[in-house]
């Protein structure tokens, strides 16, 4: 099970993950796809590890893929985020840093589902996200894609 742990430098002797997470907004532009977490049940936007051999923006595309069934373009970077005081944990033997490249993207093809790694799937307003168990790390993306800025956020 994933969860993060908060401190001065922690990741200071962890190694790097890298990996990407997708905005998808419903046809409205005001909801944010999500999709719970099989491994902790926590709700995250799509997203995952950069895989050998592929880009930051196909490892997006896969993810999302992977995780929801939908086929997407990647359409901007909203975001690079590599916080050295939060460190994921699998387990104690499994530490990392993050970084990671949260994309708008926009949907093309495919049919919104569950995998293997989701247990719920669904588009929700701010006030919705709110009220929700959700990554923490995941609700700065939220929130920087939804400041509608044209810089990238880099944090």
């Amino acid at each position: 099970m994933s969860k993060l742990i908060y401190g001065d430098r922690i990741t200071k002797n962890a190694p790097v993950l890298v990996g990407s997470s997708a905005q998808i907004l419903d046809p409205s532009g005001k909801k944010v796809l999500l999709t719970k977490r099989g491994d902790n049940g926590r709700w995250c936007t799509p997203s995952g590890q950069l895989d050998s051999g592929e880009s930051v923006a196909e490892t997006c595309v896969r993810e999302v893929l992977e995780e929801t069934g939908l086929i997407v373009q990647v359409e901007r970077l909203i975001g690079v985020y590599s916080n050295p005081n939060m460190l994921l944990s699998y387990d104690e033997e499994h530490q990392y840093q993050l970084v990671s490249f949260h994309f708008a993207v926009s949907v093309i093809g495919g049919e919104l589902g569950l995998s293997n790694e989701t247990t719920d799937v669904g588009y929700f307003s701010l006030d919705e996200i709110n009220n929700m168990d959700l990554m923490e790390h995941h609700q700065q993306r939220i929130m920087d894609a939804f400041a509608d800025k044209k810089e990238t956020f880099i944090r």
